[in-house]
């Protein structure tokens, strides 16, 4: 039988773009684990910075999967993971294959390397996307194939690259991403729009984004905090563009500890931070179109407002759509 590599590599690209904004400072990485009968073992995603790496995810529900051992299910530190399988795994591993959408890393950080896991637990076959470009983390696929594993590079290498560009972004200067939510008949006024699930999302990705920019018309009305309490994490620093300096000093976004606001009628503050989202509407869009990389926008399932968000006529490519949640939830780009 011909097996589809590119279709296990989608399920590794579409478990990692659920977790696109959630990882910074580490890339959004998918991993998929194929049995000795090509049937799936598991799909998963590196989730958080610290956490454990896609690969070990996806290797830890694997060998939950063979052996129905449930002590690994209590495991959350990647150290304890790999001992643990690394002392366990009885040669289970040799007939599967791991496809991963970026190259598995080689070198020992906060986790232990992918690379020498992998290969540690005889993994013969292992498909990659992107290749690491990253000095500290490359030649994984080295390491690989030194030890008697068969690593075959590329697959699906343009969707790998694009999901990987908010990494690579943000070590050579900004990844900067623009975020709005809408109803189905394109309205972004009166209330609340998108779910519970989706608001506490973007909460954390506030939690893990260096600044966060905001119109001034938007802080003047809405007197928004701006923080990332629905997940307990930390409030970004705050860009209010405005030309006008005056605020009152009591809407809440200026009352959070550890956070700095900037008031500006520029964009000359961004050159300081990498990791950042911008919160808007049409106006807004009008003004970063040509500094933002990716475009987030969620779609809930519901009509009513009076006010869509105007944009100006643009053609987008979509990068990942998530129809899995309560909202829409899609990734694109502005083509060129």
């Amino acid at each position: 039988m011909v097996i589809d590599h590119n279709f296990y590599m989608t399920l590794a690209l579409r478990e990692a773009w659920k977790y696109q904004g959630l990882t910074y400072p580490n890339p959004a990485v998918g991993c998929c684990v194929l049995g000795e009968y090509d049937e799936i073992l598991a799909v998963e995603a590196h989730h958080k910075a610290g956490e454990p790496h896609a690969e070990v995810n996806a290797l830890k529900a694997a060998y939950y999967k063979l052996t129905n051992d449930s002590y690994i299910l209590a495991l959350t530190d990647s150290a304890d993971i790999h001992t643990h399988l690394l002392s366990n795994h009885n040669g289970i591993f040799q007939n599967t294959k791991l496809y991963t959408t970026l190259e598995p890393c080689s070198h020992q950080g906060k986790t232990p390397s992918c690379a020498n896991f992998i290969a540690e637990l005889g993994i013969k076959e292992v498909y990659v996307g992107s290749n690491d470009n990253n000095k500290k983390a490359a030649n994984g696929a080295l390491i690989l194939s030194m030890n008697n594993c068969t690593v075959y590079s590329e697959i699906k290498k343009a969707e790998c690259d694009a999901l990987l560009l908010p990494f690579q972004k943000s070590l050579k200067d900004n990844f900067i991403f623009f975020k709005w939510a809408q109803r189905l008949n394109g309205t972004v006024d009166a209330g609340t729009i998108s779910s519970v699930a989706s608001r506490k999302q973007v909460h954390a990705m506030r939690d893990v984004c260096d600044l966060l920019v905001i119109g001034g018309k938007t802080v003047r009305e809405d007197r928004p905090t701006l923080d990332a309490r629905l997940v307990d994490g930390k409030a970004p620093d705050i860009l209010i563009f405005s030309r006008q300096k005056d605020f009152d000093k009591t809407i809440p976004l200026f009352d959070v500890e550890g956070r700095e606001v900037f008031i500006a009628d520029n964009f000359e503050r961004l050159r300081e931070y990498k990791n950042i989202m911008i919160e808007g509407g049409a106006e807004m869009y009008t003004l970063t179109q040509d500094i933002v990389d990716y475009y987030l926008c969620y779609i809930a399932p519901k009509f009513g407002g009076k006010t869509s968000i105007g944009f100006n006529e643009a053609d987008f490519e979509f990068l990942n759509v998530d129809k899995e949640s309560e909202d829409i939830i899609v990734w694109m780009k502005r083509r060129m």
